[in-house]
């Protein structure tokens, strides 16, 4: 089988997403009007640029930094790979007339690539932020419904091996309930892919008035649940028409949960690891 194509730099459109919170106003105005003309920006100047999106080109050259590329031209030479390039098409869309084997490679590509994107937009320091409160919450829970409650599930089962009294609500009448009576002392994870689910977000509202602190993990750094939140952990991996609940998208989220668990055990490794043979031993009996 031909070898799979994967981008090992995250797209224009990731670094977007991963940015945008940090973006001034005048930059954000620049990438307002590149989401909307992206097949025409590649062929304007800055001047022109900075002329129709009401800015300088001051603004647009900062903005080009700030995304992590060496200058404008470099910018539009990343865009174009994400507006017009092949690969971005296999990894991405499934088409109506493909068969079995190519949404097999299709799909697995899109997987992969969901990891590697993620890996550049997941900021280090809110990682080491997120693990810090967690290894000093007396309760962490987990939020989430659909797909994104399966991951809150997992991360339940990861914490509680480690000893840490952790609980996971995918209901939202319970996600509202258990978080009105948290405390400064306790973490919410909030998960949702587009960062809009209401029962979510009311929820960890609801555990922010309490004082708890409150992390998500989201594709968005758009969406509403980025501005309740007190850490932001972003993943970077697309839906589409048949793929909405991609599977590329819980794996984003299953490797982030993945490195809280492994940097926290770590960080207090006798501990965690004498919990975590106390908690194996605790099923020894149930094994046939």
């Amino acid at each position: 089988m031909e070898e799979l194509k994967v981008n090992k730099n995250p797209g224009f459109f990731a670094r977007i997403e991963a940015s945008y919170p940090k973006l001034r106003g005048a930059e954000k105005k620049v990438v307002s009007f590149i989401e909307e003309n992206p097949e025409e920006i590649i062929h304007l100047s800055i001047t022109e640029v900075a002329e129709r999106s009401d800015t300088s080109e001051s603004s647009v050259v900062r903005l080009c930094k700030r995304l992590g590329y060496k200058g404008f031209q470099d910018l539009k030479i990343h865009l174009a790979r994400d507006v017009i390039s092949p690969e971005k098409q296999i990894h991405e869309v499934i088409e109506k007339e493909d068969d079995a084997l190519t949404i097999k490679k299709k799909i697995f590509q899109s997987n992969i690539q969901a990891l590697y994107d993620s890996l550049e937009v997941c900021s280090d320091d809110e990682i080491l932020r997120a693990v810090e409160a967690i290894a000093k919450a007396r309760i962490v829970e987990f939020y989430g419904t659909g797909g994104s409650g399966a991951v809150a599930i997992d991360a339940q089962h990861k914490l509680l091996k480690m000893g840490m009294k952790t609980y996971a609500y995918s209901d939202a009448v319970l996600q509202s309930m258990s978080a009105s009576v948290l405390s400064k002392d306790d973490v919410v994870i909030g998960i949702s892919h587009t960062g809009a689910n209401r029962d979510v977000l009311h929820a960890m509202k609801l555990a922010k008035k309490a004082g708890a602190t409150v992390i998500c993990i989201t594709n968005s750094s758009k969406s509403p649940i980025t501005q309740v939140s007190d850490i932001l952990l972003h993943t970077a991996s697309k839906e589409t028409l048949f793929r909405t609940d991609a599977i590329s998208s819980r794996i984003a989220q299953l490797t982030i949960i993945d490195v809280l668990v492994a940097v926290l055990a770590m960080n207090d490794y006798e501990n965690y690891y004498d919990n975590l043979q106390k908690t194996r031993n605790s099923t020894i009996e149930k094994k046939i």
